[in-house]
């Protein structure tokens, strides 16, 4: 072999590696699951927000009519 030849079979083994290479695909896809989750919290909030502030007021109302003994 030459040592042209060696040095391009040293390259693609190299970039071969890179690719192989996870350690940048697990902080990718923990930044994924992050946005995912913070997704899905303010579509709940946007969703149930007025319901769950209506059922707290009048369950607030409700408390707020017992009398203590």
């Amino acid at each position: 072999m030459t040592g042209l030849m060696v040095s391009m079979l040293a390259f693609v083994a190299g970039v071969k590696d890179k690719f192989e290479s996870e350690k940048g695909a697990t902080a990718t896809e923990y930044s994924l699951l992050v946005a995912f989750i913070a997704f899905l919290v303010i579509g709940g909030a946007t969703l149930f927000g007025q319901s769950l502030s209506n059922w707290f007021t009048a369950l607030a109302n409700e408390v707020n009519t017992w009398r203590a003994p």
